[in-house]
């Protein structure tokens, strides 16, 4: 099946006829009915302006999206932020409850301040406040706006275009650099294609060609394939840039790139063959010394998608870095951490959170070659307090008029697995169905199950008739309001991925504690390099105890079915799932599996009810500050 080709969705979506820029909008432009005064604010402290937006997950439009009331951290990230929740948070950070802030960076009475505050993010808005903390750095020359990476997956759009949507959005809003993860969900090809679209820098170094490719018999077919857009350098074997340096108002700055280390192992490596990824921390100590020896930057940044944990423990081990702009765990943290590197030199570890919702702002006072100085802060983008930028928002509506055709790719697979329903359908038109009344709050950030992971779990079991249901513990996926109509664009914002298959296989009891084993291990092994940044995988129709204070095989314990049923190590179970690492299932792909649940199971009032949640028994968790209101068991 053909891909969707990029200079014709281009030329349909006539990007010439789009409105032009919008004026630098004055103070005034910034007080709508709610707006505290001099909330959007921020006149330079120095003379660079670095600004940070991470995870984006292909939100174009405003969103709402609840933060977690369970984030434990263990071993030294016990009660370190980002592993603070609720009160304990506001409280770490000097901000106060019922306010924006509150709003913004925790779940605290979500319900209420979501009706009273309103959706956050779009690009449009973003733009708009991008444009104007640029005005109030003295223009455009003194910044510089990184993305931590996960920019081009996460929506429908996204998904149809193969990312290109995000790509043009980007050179809109004045993209600089950025690094990648669910980038790499893309064919190498597609990748490649979006880099050269791409108007900033897309850098990694940790991203590598791999051997076998790089001497193979294959060599030069690759190297005219990649036309120089994804092998930088044939001796280090680097696949792009590992590091720019950017004069900024005088100064040199330099950015090493971190692509997320794990990516071949959570995610399919067919769609990438010929790259490597790896935490490559040595790689980097070097790299970073060879910097500070020969190009005599005035600051060296790094902008990473390892995770906030890892950042971290990178910062304490890496010498010769200023500051670390992190993505991949979504962690909403007002104020940076402070850390000492191994030399005694302080480094800044800062997180802009996810879906647009924020954006980091960290100013350098530099003076002859030396850095005096840093500012931070971090700010929230209330969509309705900032006027949505004309060019950015004529963009967006215009790309969503693109008629859904035959030749949009929607999984790994090629033989016709695309809905015949959807063709000849604007996406506006398909992403704005709607399907039932939520019951109650939709949200899935947290350690453990969230409301819209049980209804993917439970989409699944009705799909296959399956006792029990797995979803990955991924972290993208906008929050539905109790009373709000669930549309295609809500369920696509929880499935959007090139290997969104399903299917349903058996496994031992044996082998559903192991898995379980293996996950928490991931998730709570006090080495922050041996976690894999995400949450505890979702489990439908199953329920289990943990304890993650303990070590790997003795966390989980008392695991049973819905009916009580007490699961036993050599009874086999009927498992359906999606999202395989592996291999390509044959089932439906999980948006139509979801969507079909939910009309079926919505009720004559149209309203879709939850009988019930799976959420696991925590024990040994009371004294943790990550965990907060949990509705389930746990002490």
């Amino acid at each position: 099946m053909p891909k969707l080709d990029r200079r014709d969705f281009l030329k349909v979506m006539g990007l010439g006829a789009a409105a032009t820029a919008a004026p630098f909008l004055s103070k005034q432009a910034f007080s709508g009915p709610s707006v505290p005064e001099g909330f959007y604010d921020l006149p330079i402290k120095g003379n660079v302006r670095i600004l940070h937006v991470t995870d984006v997950h292909g939100q174009l439009k405003p969103v709402y999206f609840r933060e977690p009331n369970v984030n434990l951290g263990v071993g030294d990230a016990f009660g370190r932020p980002p592993h603070l929740v609720g009160k304990k948070l506001l409280d770490a950070m000097g901000l106060k409850p019922s306010t924006p802030e509150s709003y913004a960076y925790t779940y605290l009475d979500f319900d209420e301040a979501a009706l009273k505050y309103g959706r956050t993010g779009g690009f449009a808005h973003m733009k708009t406040l991008l444009d104007n903390l640029r005005k109030q750095a003295g223009g455009r020359e003194n910044t510089l706006t990184l993305d931590g990476g996960d920019l081009w997956q996460g929506s429908g759009t996204s998904l149809w275009t193969r990312g290109v949507d995000m790509v043009e959005a980007s050179n809109i809003l004045g993209l600089d650099i950025m690094v990648g993860h669910w980038e790499f969900t893309y064919k190498e090809e597609e990748v490649l294609s979006n880099v050269a679209l791409f108007k900033g820098d897309f850098i990694g170094q940790n991203v590598r060609v791999k051997p076998d490719s790089l001497f193979g018999d294959e060599y030069p077919a690759l190297v005219e394939k990649y036309d120089g857009r994804g092998l930088y350098d044939e001796d280090t074997g680097y696949a792009f840039q590992p590091y720019v340096i950017k004069e900024i108002n005088g100064a040199r700055i330099a950015v090493v790139g971190q692509a997320f280390p794990r990516t071949a192992n959570a995610n399919p490596q067919e769609f990438f063959p010929d790259w490597s990824f790896g935490l490559r921390e040595d790689d980097m100590i070097a790299l970073v010394t060879q910097i500070r020896e020969e190009e005599k930057p005035d600051a060296v940044v790094l902008l990473s998608h390892n995770g906030m944990d890892v950042d971290i423990k990178m910062a304490e081990r890496v010498p010769g870095l200023n500051a670390v702009f992190g993505g991949h765990t979504h962690d909403g943290i007002p104020e940076p951490i402070k850390v000492k590197n191994v030399e005694g030199h302080e480094c800044w570890v800062t997180n802009a959170g996810s879906n647009g919702k924020y954006v980091g702002v960290m100013d350098f006072d530099i003076q002859d070659g030396e850095l005096k100085g840093m500012h931070y802060k971090m700010l929230p983008i209330i969509s309705d307090w900032l006027p949505a930028d004309k060019e950015m928002e004529a963009y967006i509506n215009q790309m969503r008029q693109t008629k859904y055709d035959e030749n949009i790719v929607e999984s790994r697979r090629s033989d016709s697995f695309f809905s015949k329903a959807r063709v000849g359908k604007t996406f506006e038109e398909i992403l704005g169905e709607k399907l039932a009344i939520a019951d109650r709050l939709l949200y899935r950030r947290g350690n453990f199950m969230g409301t819209w992971d049980q209804v993917l779990c439970n989409a699944l079991r009705h799909e296959y008739n399956a006792d029990i249901a797995l979803s990955a513990g991924v972290r993208w996926g906008t929050t539905t309001l109790e009373g709000d109509w669930i549309t295609m664009e809500d369920v696509m914002t929880q499935c959007s991925m090139t290997y969104a298959e399903t299917y349903v296989a058996e496994m031992t009891g044996a082998e559903l504690l192991n898995m379980l084993e293996g996950v928490a291990d991931n998730l709570f092994d006090p080495d922050p390099y041996l976690q894999s940044g995400g949450d505890m995988v979702r489990v439908g129709g199953l329920d289990y105890t943990i304890d993650p204070s303990k070590k790997l095989g003795e966390r989980i314990s008392n695991v049973t079915l819905d009916n009580g049923h007490i699961i036993e190590a050599g009874t086999k179970y009927t498992v359906a799932g999606w999202a395989t690492v592996n291999r390509t299932p044959d089932g439906r792909l999980m948006w139509d599996v979801v969507r079909d649940y939910i009309l079926a199971k919505k009720g004559p009032d149209n309203v879709l009810k939850l009988p019930k949640i799976n959420l696991p028994t925590l024990v040994n968790v009371k004294s943790n500050p990550g965990i907060a209101d949990y509705r389930g068991e746990w002490s």
